[in-house]
């Protein structure tokens, strides 16, 4: 065990290989996970009941207490030695919170509901939707967390259609997809309860995808979620809405993913593949600076995503956007 630095916080956690075998679950690379779920509780500004059902080493909890305000948190988790640690780290920061040692399930349906929960298990969050969208309250926020990505970006396309009840894609599109068939499932759970989740931020990094969404409660608003699935590029069925909510967006900090801040605004699904398109058209790739310059010019929106380091988001349409390379 060693005594680390993240955010504001100090704290206890196991260190080596990133697995179920850690005597606490505790996975550094997730720190760019909880910078954002922290920036976008304070983009947020409001006061918060906060439940982590899987805190590990309760980090991510310690830190809402340390750089957020006005929070109450209860962790839990149902590993006795999570549970131990939880209570000597909130110690270690002289800060307070709400501690349990249950089965996830248990700890969300047993409480009488919270403004936000975040789910952020090892692998798929199906097991725990049912008990999170059951707790979350009205205008609450509910975080997810998959780290199959596998499945959902199209490795393992019978899996994510077992998991996710969607096909998925394997190519330039296959994160965005991703996230999009991720959304869907989420949503459908909350459906069958009369609870409408919008997303208002969304990223695939690394090994992971990562939805924040706002919960709406009455049949109406769950109609309307639904009509907003349906088929893209062969894949689906996804999420065809908007993955951000731009007004929270402005507010953010967000580091290496600011192009998100760009991205918000462009109200699309989908992106163009630079290099895909060149070697299509067999022709040499142009900067990127005159690529945006011609389609500003034709009165279109167009920037970076942070889903490909090859793709741009724009509300040209596919053919136009060709052409520019072609007359080029």
């Amino acid at each position: 065990m060693e005594l680390i630095s993240e955010g504001k916080s100090k704290f206890k956690a196991y260190l080596g290989k990133v697995s179920k075998k850690l005597p606490v679950f505790y996975n550094p690379e997730m720190k760019g996970n909880r910078d954002i779920s922290v920036s976008l509780l304070n983009a947020l500004d409001r006061e918060m009941d906060i439940a982590l059902p899987l805190a590990g080493s309760g980090v991510r909890g310690i830190r809402f207490l340390l750089e957020c305000k006005n929070m109450k948190v209860h962790f839990n988790d149902l590993n006795p030695k999570a549970y131990e640690l939880i209570r000597e780290n909130l110690e270690l920061n002289n800060v307070k919170g709400v501690v349990s040692n249950l089965d996830a399930d248990l700890f969300l349906l047993n409480s009488k509901g919270f403004d936000y929960i975040d789910i952020d298990p090892f692998g798929s969050p199906n097991f725990f939707l049912d008990s999170a969208i059951k707790r979350i309250a009205r205008n609450g926020i509910l975080g997810v967390t998959a780290t199959d990505t596998s499945s959902l970006a199209g490795t393992f396309i019978k899996t994510c259609q077992r998991k996710y009840w969607a096909k998925p894609l394997h190519n330039y599109l296959m994160h965005e997809v991703g996230i999009r068939i991720l959304i869907r499932k989420v949503q459908l759970i909350g459906a069958q309860y009369e609870k409408a989740l919008t997303p208002i931020f969304s990223h695939s990094t690394k090994h992971y995808m990562r939805v924040y969404f706002m919960c709406e409660k009455g049949k109406q608003k769950a109609d309307a979620i639904i009509r907003q699935h349906g088929e893209f590029e062969g894949a689906g069925p996804i999420w065809l809405g908007q993955l951000w909510d731009n007004s929270i967006v402005e507010k953010m900090e967000l580091g290496e993913l600011s192009v998100i801040q760009d991205e918000a605004k462009i109200d699309v699904v989908g992106f163009y593949d630079v290099h895909a398109i060149c070697k299509k058209l067999k022709k040499r790739t142009p900067t990127m600076d005159l690529i945006f310059k011609e389609v500003k010019k034709k009165g279109y929106k167009i920037c970076f995503t942070h889903f490909s380091r090859y793709g741009v988001k724009t509300d040209m349409p596919i053919d136009e956007f060709i052409n520019i390379f072609i007359n080029l």
